[in-house]
């Protein structure tokens, strides 16, 4: 599954054709991705102008001058491929090649920019769903998400106070959506390693009594926006499905500490453990039990 900053590498990708840009013609080619389209979705679309393509936690939200705000989800398999003229190019980058199978072009949005916006998705786990820029606040599908952890109000503090009493493993609370938004089992692992706190550590073990934050609440902040900067500027991780809006693949998995490196020498110098890996809430997880604490 993308996280942030896969899907963030897409939006930048996608934002020179369809930012400032009006959707011409829209197309659903199917009646349904994951979930069933709305019945008024094509005439919602057609004639609007996108003007803010933005990202909340592993969302893409287009903004349309009607009011309307288009929500679309990768899910697993999802990509766009920009398409001008006689040229392709896709924003994401990832391990497998991406679909090329044109059966699986499932929307198409042709933009007054000049290109065509294509989103395949071959297993259909992604969806896309129109709602009112005055009910987003309401709706379900982002009621209750945490705060960003690239955003000014996501910091050491604020994770402290999420975390404080809570009886649950500290991965397991980075993986909480309601904790902070956007984080999967990649970076997540990527940032404990880096800040050296163990994944089977408590999370209530970031926060004092008084849930003010301790050492390793600034340690793991620190961390995570490390990481996030770095994979995003990075385009990526390419481990899957997922690639840039050019076709090319993101090359952060290069930079992976211990994701998917079981039974390496640990890179903290001067450490010399070895890359465990065990199965934590359903997921791999990948540290060094020597240095991560």
């Amino acid at each position: 599954m993308p996280e942030l900053p896969e899907v963030e590498t897409v939006r930048r990708g996608l934002q020179p054709a369809m930012e400032g840009s009006k959707i011409l013609k829209a197309e659903a080619r199917r009646k349904d991705l994951r979930f069933p389209f709305q019945k008024d979705f094509i005439a919602r679309l057609e004639g609007q102008t996108i003007t803010g393509l933005g990202r909340r936690a592993k969302y893409l939200m287009a903004d349309l001058n009607s009011g309307d705000v288009l929500l679309m989800h990768l899910g697993m398999s999802g990509s766009f491929r920009v398409l001008k003229g006689e040229g392709g190019a896709t924003p994401g980058q990832f391990h497998h090649p991406r679909s090329d199978d044109r059966a699986h072009d499932h929307v198409v949005f042709h933009m007054s920019s000049g290109a065509a916006v294509v989103f395949n998705d071959p297993r259909r786990f992604g969806y896309m769903k129109i709602i009112a820029r005055n009910a987003i606040e309401d709706e379900p599908l982002l009621k209750g998400l945490g705060p960003e952890p690239l955003g000014n109000e996501f910091d050491a503090a604020m994770l402290a106070r999420s975390c404080h009493n809570k009886k649950t493993s500290l991965k397991a609370a980075l993986l909480d959506q309601r904790v902070v938004a956007g984080l999967g089992n990649i970076y997540v692992c990527e940032a404990l390693f880096r800040s050296h706190l163990s994944p089977r550590r408590l999370a209530a073990t970031l926060a004092t009594k008084k849930a003010e934050p301790t050492d390793h609440a600034k340690r793991l902040v620190d961390a995570i926006h490390s990481v996030l900067n770095q994979a995003i500027k990075a385009g990526g991780s390419s481990i899957s499905d997922h690639r840039l809006t050019n076709g090319d693949l993101g090359y952060f998995q290069h930079s992976f500490q211990v994701y998917d490196r079981e039974g390496e020498t640990c890179r903290t110098s001067g450490c010399e453990g070895i890359v465990k890996r065990f199965t934590q809430n359903g997921r791999s997880t990948f540290w060094c039990p020597k240095c991560q604490k």
